[in-house]
């Protein structure tokens, strides 16, 4: 039993086609099939169920692949303490996060995490909660920044900071004379959400039951976009207003006049944002040093407050 053959069923498992693992692995196919068939001859099963057109694991080979990612991930972490002397914090840290925090997020924590880290740079990627948790669990990334509750077997989380929601309008919509909005009034507003898939979306729904439906109980009508940005564009264009998680609200490049933003009044919505990684991750001061720059950042820091007219 060799690391390349683990590597190579958990490549198989991952991919569920001999052809696009064997790519993965850099080898030919028939060397990836040769090194899958000895690995079952040594231990004396099959993990795989084969047929013309598809590759599955067996429940014995669920096991073995789940157990083959461990040790993958322990001998990397070998790896890394010795090429960085021991020190955790001289090799990139591959991060993800969820779309509506990312891009928002990185600009602040790239530059203080470079002043305490600097040899320490980051692989970033940005996608969906469900991708980056399969993601995360492979060991294709090393911590995903997330919003609560998320719960994921074997996997740590750490609180980093709460976001209160904001409301978002073009600048000559009257709600712009109110010091803070009612979450009751966008029951009957034309409302821009991000669209299905977004936990950011499930999360102003929850927080504010009256947009999920209108006053005779129907659906209500929303427009929905890929992006927050692409909302803060149809909003300032008058099409219509939408919530935004604090850390979005002054991140834009549009003049005065164009768009506002007022607060919820309290209660007041907001999300949690905390970091996510493998308990067995081998560089915890790596996910320590991550976390305190991204609570050093200042994406939480509320605007001043509004004077109405």
């Amino acid at each position: 039993m060799t690391l390349t053959e683990l590597r190579y069923i958990v490549t198989l498992a991952q991919e569920q086609h001999f052809g696009h693992a064997a790519e993965r692995c850099h080898v030919s196919q028939p060397t990836l099939s040769v090194g899958v068939k000895k690995l079952e001859d040594e231990l004396g099963v099959l993990i795989f169920e084969r047929s013309k057109s598809a590759v599955r694991l067996t429940p014995v080979g669920e096991g073995i692949v789940a157990q083959a990612q461990k040790v993958l991930e322990q001998a990397q972490g070998i790896r890394e303490l010795a090429q960085a002397g021991k020190n955790q914090l001289t090799a990139p840290l591959k991060v993800g996060a969820i779309y509506t925090v990312g891009p928002y997020l990185f600009p602040h924590l790239i530059p203080q995490l470079h002043r305490v880290a600097p040899q320490m740079p980051l692989y970033i990627e940005e996608n969906f909660t469900h991708v980056l948790r399969d993601k995360l669990r492979n060991g294709e990334l090393d911590a995903i920044i997330i919003a609560l509750p998320f719960n994921e077997a074997d996997v740590l989380t750490l609180q980093l900071y709460d976001e209160p929601f904001y409301v978002l309008m073009p600048a000559q919509h009257p709600w712009t004379q109110k010091q803070s909005i009612d979450a009751a009034l966008l029951n009957d507003k034309s409302l821009l959400l991000l669209g299905e898939g977004h936990c950011f979306r499930d999360q102003v729904l929850e927080a504010c039951p009256t947009l999920a439906k209108g006053n005779d109980g129907a659906k209500h009508t929303t427009v929905e976009s890929s992006s927050l940005e692409t909302i803060r564009h149809m909003v300032a264009s008058g099409l219509g207003i939408s919530i935004l998680p604090l850390s979005a609200v002054d991140s834009h490049h549009y003049a005065p006049g164009v768009i506002e933003v007022r607060p919820l009044s309290p209660p007041v919505p907001f999300r949690t944002v905390a970091i996510a990684w493998r308990a067995s991750f081998p560089r915890p001061k790596a996910i320590e040093i991550l976390a305190d720059s991204i609570r050093l950042c200042s994406v939480a820091k509320p605007p001043a407050p509004v004077v109405a007219g």
